[in-house]
């Protein structure tokens, strides 16, 4: 019952927000970019979210946020703090209703099978980033269970970097960023729970999403690093992915910053 009071709701304000969402990107209107920060707030109070955020985006534009990746729930979470855009497969873009909705937020999808798409989307990335938007990469390159941090992925991360570069002469500022589930129902995520709130793996969408919506009260914590001081791609992501395994270490113990 509780996962349908809210699904109604969602679907609500969902049917409300796609043609704003839509006139606004057609038209470049600034609200392209508050109204997603918005409609994400609303969702995430709807679901029950709630998000505590240690340290804050940094100022610096171009902006790249290389983060870790567990769940569908990571995307309103990170949504609802600032306006950005997204990285997504491609594969995203044709699923029903997901698929529109994603396209709505600007993301950038990238197509995993193809060789020459790397190039494509840095230039896209960048075009993004120098109009102002940060940027979110999923560095990984999947999600994880939640309780840990998969290897990351350089590509992405110095192509974006590169092509900023060959156009301003400067490259973009990296800000690797910790997403950690710390919560549900009131009482603090262990190991064996986690996995609970994260989706992964060859998990179906919609029974994942009827449990969440169905139990509610979930807690995430937000822990963003110091802007990278690494210049190489490699180098980069080394940095980045030391960073965030540390930050979600540290947020899954309760240890302080």
């Amino acid at each position: 019952m509780r996962a349908w009071l809210v699904i109604v709701p969602v679907v609500l304000v969902t049917l409300v927000g796609i043609p704003l969402q839509w006139l606004s990107v057609a038209l470049r209107l600034p609200t392209r970019r508050s109204l997603p920060v918005l409609y994400h707030r609303i969702v995430l109070a709807l679901v029950g979210v709630r998000v505590r955020a240690i340290g804050e985006p940094a100022p610096e534009r171009p902006l790249l946020i290389v983060a870790n990746h567990a769940s569908w729930l990571d995307i309103p979470v990170l949504g609802s703090r600032l306006p950005l855009c997204f990285v997504a497969k491609s594969e995203v873009a044709r699923w029903p209703g997901i698929g529109l909705l994603a396209r709505l937020q600007r993301t950038i999808f990238v197509d995993r099978s193809s060789r020459t798409a790397t190039g494509r989307v840095a230039g896209e990335m960048a075009a993004r980033m120098n109009d102002g938007d940060p940027v979110v990469l999923f560095a990984e390159g999947t999600s994880s269970d939640g309780n840990r941090v998969l290897p990351f992925r350089s590509a992405l991360i110095g192509a974006a970097r590169q092509s900023l570069g060959e156009a301003d002469g400067a490259g973009a500022t990296i800000q690797p960023l910790a997403i950690a589930y710390v919560g549900l129902s009131g009482l603090p995520l262990g190991r064996a729970g986690r996995p609970r709130l994260a989706w992964y793996g060859d998990m179906d969408l919609a029974p994942h999403l009827m449990e969440v919506l169905r139990r509610g009260g979930v807690e995430v914590e937000l822990r963003f690093g110091e802007p990278l001081a690494a210049a190489g791609r490699k180098a980069a992501a080394q940095e980045a992915e030391r960073s965030v395994r540390l930050m979600l270490a540290r947020a899954l113990t309760g240890r302080p910053t």
